[in-house]
C-alpha cells in the first residue's frame, strides 16, 4: 500500500515538472534528483571501501550536469582531481578503487540526469516518454511476474524478477510507447517508435538489475529509506538512469525531428 501511495504522489508531481513547470523549477528538480541519487550511491560505495564523502561530489557533479560547453575538459579535470585526492587515502590499496567509484557514481547519477536536460530541451514529451515507458513497464512486470512468473531472470542479483515479468514489461512499454509517440510526436515513424520504446524499457530493466547488483555486493537491502514502499531515490529512479541516456542516444542516431 505504501508503494502505491508513494507512486500516486510522485508520478503526477514529476509529470507536472516535466510538462508544465517553469524552466528554473525543472532544472532545480533535476539537480535535486541527481544529488539525491549521488548521495545514496556514495553510501553504497562506502561498503566497497570507498574513501570519499557524498559532499565531495556535489560541486563537480552539478558542474558536469549543468555545463553546456567544454564538458569533456571538465570531465578530464574531474578525473585528474579524483586521482590526486585519492592519494590522501591512508591505506593506498583503496586509492584507485575510491577514485574509480567516485567517477562511476558521478557519471551514473549526474551524467544520466544530464540526458534528462537534453531530452527536455528537444521536447518535454521526449523526456516524459523516457520516464513513462519504465513506469508502465514496471507495473506490467510486477503484476505479471507476481501472477505467472516462474523462470528467474537473474536469481543471483534479484530473486524476485522473472523472465515472464521482463517480457510483460517490454510488451507493455512497447504498446504504450507507440501510442504515446503517435499521439504526441506523430512525426516519429511507427517502427522507430517501437524500437525506442522497447530499447528504452530494456535499458531500464538493465538499470534496475545494475542497481540491485550494487546493493547486493554492498550487502544492503535499499539505497535509502526516504520513500515509503520503495526504499531510496536510487531504488525508484534506477531504471530512468539507464533509459534516459539510451533514448537520448537513439534519438540522435535516428536523426529524429524535435
Amino acid at each position: 500500500m505504501k508503494r502505491v501511495v508513494t507512486s500516486l504522489i510522485l508520478i503526477p508531481l514529476i509529470t507536472w515538472v516535466v510538462l508544465f513547470a517553469p524552466d528554473f523549477v525543472f532544472t532545480a528538480t533535476v539537480c535535486l534528483f541527481a544529488a539525491l541519487c549521488w548521495m545514496e550511491f556514495a553510501g553504497i560505495a562506502s561498503h566497497y571501501g570507498a574513501r570519499f564523502t557524498a559532499l565531495a561530489g556535489w560541486i563537480p557533479g552539478l558542474a558536469f550536469l549543468l555545463m553546456q560547453r567544454d564538458e569533456i575538459l571538465l570531465l578530464i579535470a574531474i578525473v585528474l582531481a579524483a586521482l590526486a585526492f585519492s592519494l590522501r587515502t591512508a591505506d593506498l590499496k583503496f586509492a584507485i578503487p575510491s577514485a574509480g567509484l567516485f567517477l562511476l557514481g558521478l557519471l551514473y547519477t549526474f551524467g544520466a540526469w544530464r540526458s534528462a536536460i537534453a531530452l527536455h530541451l528537444q521536447s518535454q514529451y521526449w523526456l516524459l516518454f523516457a520516464l513513462t515507458i519504465n513506469w508502465v513497464g514496471d507495473t506490467a512486470a510486477f503484476y505479471v511476474g507476481r501472477s505467472i512468473g516462474k523462470h528467474k531472470l537473474a536469481p543471483a542479483i534479484s530473486p524476485g524478477k522473472s523472465w515472464e515479468g521482463a517480457i510483460a514489461s517490454a510488451i507493455g512499454a512497447g504498446a504504450f510507447g507507440v501510442f504515446f509517440l503517435r499521439w504526441l510526436l506523430p512525426d516519429v515513424p511507427l517502427p522507430v517508435a517501437l524500437l525506442l520504446a522497447i530499447a528504452g524499457n530494456a535499458a531500464g530493466q538493465v538499470g534496475d538489475l545494475a542497481e540491485s547488483a550494487l546493493k547486493r555486493g554492498a550487502g544492503v537491502k535499499d539505497s535509502g529509506t526516504t520513500l515509503p514502499g520503495h526504499g531510496g531515490w536510487l531504488d525508484r529512479l534506477d531504471s530512468s538512469l539507464f533509459s534516459m541516456p539510451v533514448v537520448h542516444i537513439l534519438i540522435r542516431l535516428c536523426g529524429l525531428p524535435t
